[in-house]
């Protein structure tokens, strides 16, 4: 498993457009990227877990990544994270 976190840094948090986008990207993997926001946790398969999350600029979140190419996909998807949360 590989982690990281981020600091929501979009004034609206994790909203529709580029959860869709990440939900988009995540299919196309075979690890599980799951979103962390204090005791609450979101697949981003699951794009309404992901939104309920209700994540706000300015807090952080840890994603992890686990499967068999989450070396491949971590850099991938916190690249994501910093071009659009």
């Amino acid at each position: 498993m590989i982690s990281f976190e981020y600091v929501i840094t979009e004034p609206v948090g994790i909203h529709a457009r580029p959860a869709g986008m990440l939900n988009k990207e995540a299919r196309k993997y075979k690890s599980a990227i799951v979103v962390h926001r204090g005791e609450k946790s979101a697949n981003v398969l699951r794009l309404m877990a992901l939104m309920q999350l209700g994540v706000k600029c300015g807090e952080t979140v840890k994603v992890t990544i686990e499967g068999e190419d989450e070396a491949t996909v971590a850099p991938i998807v916190e690249e994501f994270f910093k071009a659009n949360f």
